[in-house]
Order: structure tokens, then C-alpha cells, then sequence
């Protein structure tokens, strides 16, 4: 089993930037795809953000192009969200997902991730 913490969610103005950071334990995640996404209040979750299990490849939702950045440290277990430039629109739950299986491909269907951690919030005033 893989447990999934994120961490660094808050309270930001617009323009501002925060860096989440989502910690694995109980397994490696360094074969997995994985994948970030966020849910606002009375919306369906997105996906925001992926990246291979290498990370060779991210893959990025078109509301966060060129402003989100996603990373990862094998070593440490650890993925990152590098957010720049937030918007209000941006306030949401974010959670990570593991989709196990190795060498597995980013997807962009909740459905398909096996592991979740519990969400931080990001909050952006403008």
C-alpha cells in the first residue's frame, strides 16, 4: 500500500506562487506515474498536472500551462507542484494520485489513480 501526504497548500494573493509537495510512504513510488489534481466546491475533480515515473514527461491541464510545474525526487519519495502566477480560479483542494504499475503512463482520469493523499487547500484572494 502507498500512503500519499501532501503538504504546502495556504493562502496566497493572485500572482503569488506556493509549492506543493506530496510525501509517499509504505512503497516506492519511483516506478509510478503521477498525477495532481484539484476540486473546487460543487465541481468534478481535474486533473492539473502528471508526470512519468522518470520524470521524463509532464503533462499539464490547459488552465495551468506555463504557470504549474510538476517535479519529482525518487530518492525522496516526493513530487512536487511548483505553482506560479495563481489565480483565483486556481482555489481549490489539491490532491496527488499514484497510479501503480510500472513504468505507468499519466492519465488524465481520476479513476485511474489508486492511491490518493487527503488534499491540501489552496486558496488565491485576489
Amino acid at each position: 500500500q502507498v500512503q500519499l501526504v501532501e503538504s504546502g497548500g495556504g493562502l496566497v494573493q493572485a500572482g503569488g506562487s506556493l509549492r506543493l509537495s506530496c510525501a509517499a510512504s509504505g512503497r516506492t513510488i519511483s516506478s509510478y506515474a503521477m498525477g495532481w489534481f484539484r476540486q473546487a466546491p460543487g465541481k468534478e475533480r481535474e486533473f492539473v498536472a502528471g508526470i512519468t515515473w522518470n520524470g521524463g514527461s509532464t503533462y499539464y491541464g490547459d488552465s495551468v500551462k506555463g504557470r504549474f510545474t510538476s517535479s519529482r525526487d525518487n530518492a525522496k519519495n516526493t513530487v512536487f507542484l511548483q505553482m506560479n502566477s495563481l489565480r483565483p480560479e486556481d482555489t481549490a483542494v489539491y490532491f496527488c494520485a499514484a497510479r501503480a504499475g510500472y513504468g505507468s503512463s499519466v492519465v488524465r482520469e481520476p479513476w485511474q489513480y489508486g492511491y490518493w493523499g487527503q488534499g491540501t487547500q489552496v486558496t488565491v484572494s485576489s
